[in-house]
Protein backbone atom coordinates (compact mmCIF):
# COMPACT_ATOMS: atom_id res chain seq x y z
CA UNK A 1 0.00 0.00 0.00
CA UNK A 2 0.93 3.35 -0.60
CA UNK A 3 1.01 6.27 1.92
CA UNK A 4 -1.45 8.25 -0.12
CA UNK A 5 -3.78 5.35 0.22
CA UNK A 6 -3.37 5.26 4.33
CA UNK A 7 -4.01 9.26 4.69
CA UNK A 8 -7.51 10.08 5.75
CA UNK A 9 -9.58 12.75 3.62
CA UNK A 10 -8.78 15.98 5.84
CA UNK A 11 -11.82 17.62 4.53
CA UNK A 12 -14.22 15.17 6.18
CA UNK A 13 -12.27 14.83 9.25
CA UNK A 14 -12.16 16.83 12.72
CA UNK A 15 -14.63 18.88 14.78
CA UNK A 16 -14.34 21.65 11.91
CA UNK A 17 -15.37 19.60 8.97
CA UNK A 18 -18.94 19.90 9.65
CA UNK A 19 -19.05 23.56 9.94
CA UNK A 20 -16.96 24.21 7.08
CA UNK A 21 -18.56 22.34 4.25
CA UNK A 22 -22.33 23.69 5.54
CA UNK A 23 -20.45 27.63 5.41
CA UNK A 24 -19.31 26.06 1.71
CA UNK A 25 -23.07 24.64 0.83
CA UNK A 26 -21.52 21.51 -0.33
CA UNK A 27 -21.75 18.19 1.33
CA UNK A 28 -18.73 15.90 1.04
CA UNK A 29 -19.98 13.84 -1.58
CA UNK A 30 -19.61 17.48 -3.28
CA UNK A 31 -23.81 17.40 -3.91
CA UNK A 32 -24.92 21.00 -3.00
CA UNK A 33 -27.07 20.99 0.25
CA UNK A 34 -30.64 22.18 -0.50
CA UNK A 35 -31.26 26.02 0.27
CA UNK A 36 -34.18 24.33 2.26
CA UNK A 37 -31.93 22.42 4.62
CA UNK A 38 -29.49 25.42 4.63
CA UNK A 39 -31.88 28.06 5.86
CA UNK A 40 -33.06 25.88 8.60
CA UNK A 41 -30.28 25.14 9.80
CA UNK A 42 -28.85 28.26 9.96
CA UNK A 43 -32.04 29.16 11.55
CA UNK A 44 -31.79 26.94 14.71
CA UNK A 45 -28.03 27.55 14.93
CA UNK A 46 -29.07 31.48 15.73
CA UNK A 47 -31.50 30.21 18.01
CA UNK A 48 -29.11 28.08 20.14
CA UNK A 49 -26.46 30.94 19.76
CA UNK A 50 -28.78 33.71 21.82
CA UNK A 51 -29.52 31.04 24.46
CA UNK A 52 -28.09 31.52 27.88
CA UNK A 53 -26.08 29.10 28.98
CA UNK A 54 -25.36 27.34 32.36
CA UNK A 55 -21.40 26.94 32.69
CA UNK A 56 -18.26 25.87 30.98
CA UNK A 57 -18.07 22.90 32.91
CA UNK A 58 -22.01 21.55 32.19
CA UNK A 59 -21.68 22.20 28.78
CA UNK A 60 -17.84 20.22 28.89
CA UNK A 61 -19.83 17.68 30.83
CA UNK A 62 -22.49 17.19 28.01
CA UNK A 63 -20.01 17.49 24.91
CA UNK A 64 -17.66 14.85 26.46
CA UNK A 65 -20.59 12.35 27.40
CA UNK A 66 -22.20 12.79 23.47
CA UNK A 67 -19.07 12.62 22.06
CA UNK A 68 -17.43 9.92 24.53
CA UNK A 69 -20.63 7.24 24.39
CA UNK A 70 -19.89 7.04 20.81
CA UNK A 71 -16.28 5.71 21.07
CA UNK A 72 -15.72 4.81 24.84
CA UNK A 73 -17.60 1.66 26.86
CA UNK A 74 -19.71 2.78 29.38
CA UNK A 75 -17.98 2.08 32.25
CA UNK A 76 -14.46 3.36 30.81
CA UNK A 77 -16.15 6.91 30.34
CA UNK A 78 -18.07 6.50 33.78
CA UNK A 79 -14.59 6.68 35.40
CA UNK A 80 -12.74 8.38 32.86
CA UNK A 81 -15.74 11.42 33.47
CA UNK A 82 -15.34 11.01 37.71
CA UNK A 83 -11.23 10.87 37.69
CA UNK A 84 -11.63 14.03 35.61
CA UNK A 85 -14.09 15.53 38.80
CA UNK A 86 -17.48 15.25 36.47
CA UNK A 87 -20.55 14.02 38.18
CA UNK A 88 -19.98 10.20 36.69
CA UNK A 89 -23.08 8.78 33.83
CA UNK A 90 -26.59 9.33 35.04
CA UNK A 91 -29.45 6.50 34.64
CA UNK A 92 -30.89 8.59 31.77
CA UNK A 93 -27.55 8.84 30.05
CA UNK A 94 -26.55 5.32 30.10
CA UNK A 95 -30.17 4.84 29.07
CA UNK A 96 -30.13 7.29 25.80
CA UNK A 97 -26.17 6.23 25.03
CA UNK A 98 -25.31 2.92 26.07
CA UNK A 99 -28.94 0.93 25.66
CA UNK A 100 -28.77 0.27 21.77
CA UNK A 101 -25.59 -1.27 22.04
Amino acid sequence: MTVESNQVDSTTTGADAIDLAIAQGIDFDGSPIPAAKLELYTKVMALEANRQRSGVSNTMRSRIVRIGAKHIPQAELDQLLTDAGFAPLKEKEIAFFYSGK
